[in-house]
């Protein structure tokens, strides 16, 4: 727990940088290149992301198991992972550029969008290459890749590439952003894991490696899907700005979603040490820990996002404003799918193949619910408004199915109870409603500069008290795994 605890507050410290970093990019995003441009950018970055993860084949969380199982050096285990996904980044990209049809439903901002493709090895081997860093507990490499390089490039190419060659400008500040992650990533990898010894590559091993990897490839697929075939879906039904509307807002309300990944790159190496052991109390205990840690941290920033929406999507611009009621939704299908990602963290090592097929079956949830949705919309021509909220419905619904599923799920596996809900979180919600019911009267920018601080503060003094117990603030402690205290917290762990 101390270490879950350690790992987690560094990068809590990446998500408040990440926040502070990705602002400038949305304002600068809608104020200057406008909701088309950023419609069919963002169309197009579904399906060079979507295919990156695919071809990192599942190693964000299947590389950890690899080097807790095998004796052999760990820098040729990671090595093989790397030439795994260049080969098949390569072929997916080759294949996009021939085909390039599934990336621009709405159109291309610039011929050369078609260079997005180029991002697909970066993208995957960044992935690789931080999940190495997160199995020797060293997450301060991912807080620089991807809270302070990537967002602060994507922001500065954004804004001078505007002024030079506008028309590409989003699509070649995105591919500078991913490879400067991936230079940030290799460097201390590099010096972490050192030379491989007698490293070759072997097509027999390297296909086993494959094959074990493909549930857990799904699994990321589906769980990063959901909350991208939304903007898919929109592309085929809305116009290019109702979909810019949509994945502004979707931006936004991704902030909170952030904070899973505080956790994530450390709970998996912990949960693969505790499975060694058969310690199944310790991982269920563990899950439900970090699953109530994020649950309250993302309503609180749910809270303080949704209930000044208009005043939030105003910022990044006057057109934006039509997204507040997906921003609504969106924020709250953060919370519902809080325990899904907690559970999944020990389903995608305890039963990979039932997981994936749970996850495969919310997507397709969510795909009916989002198409049925966009229909009724279409008929009764309600707008881009109802479209964007409409989306959102679907995958609050879709997430909140899957997490009661694999909830249920790991706790049959584990014989314990797996339960992230405490009723504290009400007493912290209520007031911090009508805390941010009151600022909405407020001019817009001191709805903002006060009213947020004002939610926050409100919800974290009552749930500070009133919902933290003395394990829930090992979190907050600097010093952890250097007194007694803090042993005593991770025996009990």
């Amino acid at each position: 727990m101390a270490a879950l605890a350690k790992g987690g507050r560094t990068n809590f410290f990446g998500f408040i940088l990440r926040l502070v970093a990705r602002l400038p990019f949305l304002f600068l995003a809608g104020r200057l290149y406008g909701a088309d441009a950023v419609g069919r950018f963002a169309s197009a970055l579904i399906v060079v992301e979507l295919l990156a993860l695919v071809c990192s084949m599942g190693e964000k969380r299947g590389l950890a198991q690899r080097l807790a199982e095998s004796e052999e050096h760990q820098a040729n285990l990671v090595l093989d992972g790397f030439l795994v996904a260049l080969m098949l980044s390569a072929i997916v990209a080759t294949i996009l550029w021939i085909f390039p049809q599934p990336m621009f439903p709405n159109g291309m901002n610039s011929e050369l969008d078609i260079l997005l493709v180029i991002a697909i090895p970066g993208y995957a081997l960044t992935e690789i290459a931080l999940a190495a860093q997160a199995y020797k507990f060293d997450i301060a490499t991912t807080v620089r890749a991807r809270a302070v390089v990537e967002p602060w490039t994507i922001s500065i190419l954004a804004g001078v590439l505007y002024f030079t060659i506008p028309d590409e400008g989003l699509a070649f500040a995105y591919i500078g952003s991913i490879y400067a992650g991936l230079l940030t990533a290799l460097w201390p990898f590099l010096k972490t894991y050192g030379a491989p010894r007698g490293w070759r590559p072997h097509p027999s091993h390297m296909w086993r490696m494959l094959t074990r990897a493909l549930p857990l490839a799904a699994t990321d697929a589906v769980e990063w899907g959901t909350r991208r075939l939304d903007i898919f879906i929109l592309g085929f039904f809305a116009s290019p700005a109702a979909v810019g509307i949509y994945y502004m807002a979707q931006q936004v309300a991704s902030l909170p979603q952030k904070l899973k990944t505080s956790f994530e790159p450390v709970l998996g190496p912990v949960i693969t040490k505790n499975l060694k052991v058969k310690n199944y109390a310790a991982i269920a205990k563990q899950v439900c820990q970090v699953g109530f840690w994020i649950i309250a941290a993302q309503a609180g920033i749910a809270l303080a996002l949704g209930i000044p929406g208009e005043a939030v999507m105003g910022l990044i611009g006057p057109e934006f404003v039509g997204g507040t009621g997906a921003l609504a939704f969106l924020l709250a299908a953060e919370v519902v799918a809080a325990t899904a990602v907690v559970s999944e963290a020990a389903l995608v090592y305890m039963a990979r193949v039932r997981n994936m097929w749970i996850s495969l079956a919310t997507i397709g949830l969510q795909a009916a619910l989002t198409v049925g949705a966009l229909l009724v919309i279409e008929r009764f021509a309600w707008g881009d408004g109802f479209m964007a909220a409409g989306a959102a419905v679907s995958l609050m619904i879709a997430l909140g199915v899957a997490s009661l599923v694999k909830a249920v799920l790991l706790s049959r596996i584990l014989g314990h109870r797996v339960n992230n809900w405490r009723w504290a979180l009400l007493w912290a919600i209520g007031p911090a409603v009508l805390v941010g019911w009151g600022a909405t009267f407020l001019p817009e920018w001191l709805e903002l500069l006060i009213g947020i601080p004002l939610i926050l503060g409100t919800y974290g003094f009552i749930i500070w008290h009133r919902g933290f117990g003395p394990e829930d603030r090992v979190l907050f402690r600097k010093n952890i795994g250097g007194n007694e205290a803090e042993s005593e917290t991770s025996q009990q762990a």
